[in-house]
């Protein structure tokens, strides 16, 4: 059948499974949302308010359902908006699929009015991008950006389609959506070698992150572990890969993770990491890290074996897949003085728990994890009470923890909390957690929340100063607070007013307890901001460039 190129567009997102688009309209793109208008019916879309939002809705909705999320903007500063919501979704392996619109191809290179150069603009933060030059390549372009962006390590792509190609005809044959690339263990060789370290360590550890959650192999892990009798670490974005009350789980590892988790780790004989990457927020200083141990490194990507620390067995493949072919492979055998020294680094990491009464960070998140239910997915924006989240949260449901870890994108949470809620359905509840100078940049997003009425309920941590800058000054930089306390007088009980959504102050733990009970009751977006001491801070914390013999714990 005939069709332009913007119908094609849409036809072909909706022909992938697409069935939310997170966007915003503007001139060079304007022939995709007729489009949208047209088959409104079979694809929804979603209006933000910038589309920095979009782009980090379009994530969330990724990140809470393993599926593409789909991004769209006009020409210009509408495509270099998406920029860091690209960027974000590149350093923490999200699929996503960015369309935008540009000016017609006639006019490429002429500096017109928002014309920029977007696939050169983001060569760097995508694992492909297009410019479509013909209308007759953009349905294949398309499946080929779905098929790359699922695939091996997932991540971001970009499709710049001018102006005259969304306008041009051409022939449109539908097809199956596309398939992600078949997916491989690792050589039979490298698994070999694998499990004769296993069989021989005496104290194992098993790390995981995010591509322990994309490849789904949560239940090939636990496996494992109960096969050697290890204790289990991850990274940030492992948080929700497995239930937190999992005996054998010690919690997050590294510069603000659990003490039995981090010492467990520097104590091993043998760490077994599986989808992660060993970023300076996990090693410290790289020359004394686990000096103990032996490394077996299960990825995707290749270029992550050894990069920044040394494998002592490196397997490239997929970790489920390889997980099952290893683990016939090792031998049963329980390790009681390793569980026994686990056992004491528990209660060693008890003995430092912050159990002050009053609203602390602590005391609130541990009244919200009586509230929440095992569909709810917690989002975070960047900072301080990202950490305090990470610490404290209890997940029950796989991919229920929404943050930005690579790249650390302070405003993310907001349009990651409304990407996720659309993707769980209105039923569902999606708690976003912030801090004062986090959710300033991005509050925008509030209106879109009230719009669609999505019950979102926010919680913010106000100390009223930049909380972990602050916190660096504080043990740095001789209390030296320069640009960290903004003075802001934002009142946002009323301002969530002028958002047209409820607001609730608190200065004491029962407020807050009674606030949240009441914001569950509500349709719609909820804010409860949580006042608290502008010197809290998120312990433990290993100094930058420092190893785990200069933790700080109080």
């Amino acid at each position: 059948m005939q069709l332009t190129g913007a119908d094609i567009l849409i036809r072909t997102l909706i022909e992938q499974g697409c069935d939310t688009v997170f966007g915003y309209p503007g001139g060079q793109i304007l022939n995709v949302y007729d489009s949208l208008y047209k088959y409104q019916n079979e694809i929804r879309h979603m209006l933000t308010a910038h589309e920095q939002g979009a782009a980090h809705a379009a994530d969330g909705y990724a990140r809470a359902t393993g599926k593409v999320g789909v991004v769209m903007s006009t020409s210009g500063p509408g495509a270099t908006n998406l920029v860091t919501g690209i960027a974000t979704a590149y350093l923490d392996s999200i699929p996503l699929v960015a369309i935008c619109g540009n000016v017609p191809t006639t006019q490429i290179g002429t500096d017109s009015f928002q014309e920029i150069d977007i696939t050169g603009v983001t060569l760097p933060i995508t694992k492909h991008n297009y410019f479509v030059g013909s209308v007759d390549n953009l349905a294949d372009t398309i499946r080929e950006a779905f098929a790359l962006a699922q695939s091996g390590r997932p991540g971001p792509v970009l499709i710049d389609v001018p102006k005259d190609v969304q306008t041009a005809v051409c022939d449109y044959e539908p097809q199956a959506p596309v398939q992600p690339e078949e997916r491989h263990a690792a050589k039979d060789v490298r698994i070999k070698e694998a499990a004769a370290l296993i069989n021989a360590s005496k104290r194992p550890f098993i790390y995981f992150g995010g591509g322990l959650i994309t490849s789904e192999a949560q239940e090939e892990m636990l496996a494992l572990a109960e096969k050697i009798d290890a204790p289990i670490g991850c990274s940030l974005m492992g948080l929700s890969g497995i239930p937190t009350d999992h005996p054998r789980f010690l919690g997050m590892q590294g510069m603000h993770g659990h003490y039995a988790s981090s010492m467990a780790m520097h104590d091993a004989d043998l760490i077994i990491s599986l989808g992660v990457r060993f970023n300076d927020r996990v090693t410290g200083n790289r020359e004394k890290f686990a000096k103990l141990a032996q490394i077996i490194h299960i990825d995707v990507d290749g270029s992550e074996l050894s990069k920044t620390v040394n494998s002592a067995c490196g397997l490239r493949g997929d970790v489920k897949l390889t997980l099952q072919k290893l683990i016939p492979l090792v031998n049963a055998e329980q390790k009681p003085d390793w569980e026994k020294a686990v056992k004491a680094l528990k209660e060693t990491e008890n003995d430092y728990l912050d159990i002050r009464p009053g609203l602390t960070p602590r005391n609130a998140i541990m009244t919200l994890n009586k509230h929440l239910g095992e569909n709810t997915a917690v989002a975070t924006d960047v900072g301080q009470h990202q950490m305090w989240a990470a610490q404290y949260i209890r997940h029950a449901k796989s991919r229920g923890f929404i943050t930005s870890g690579g790249l650390g994108t302070m405003g993310f949470g907001y349009g990651a909390a409304i990407g996720a809620q659309m993707a769980l359905g209105r039923d569902q509840r999606v708690v976003m957690f912030t801090g004062d100078g986090s959710f300033h940049m991005n509050l925008n997003e509030a209106c879109t929340a009230v719009s669609y009425e999505l019950p979102i309920i926010t919680v913010i941590f106000n100390n009223q100063v930049l909380g972990m800058v602050r916190q660096w000054q504080t043990a740095f930089y001789g209390k030296r607070f320069s640009q960290t306390d903004p003075h802001r007088k934002t009142n946002f009980v009323k301002l969530a007013e002028g958002f047209g959504l409820k607001g609730y102050h608190c200065e004491n733990l029962a407020q807050f307890q009674e606030a949240f009970a009441d914001a569950l009751k509500q349709k719609g977006p909820t804010w409860i901001e949580c006042m608290i001491d502008k010197d809290e801070k998120v312990l433990p914390m290993i100094p930058g460039g420092g190893d785990i013999n200069d933790i700080i714990m109080k």
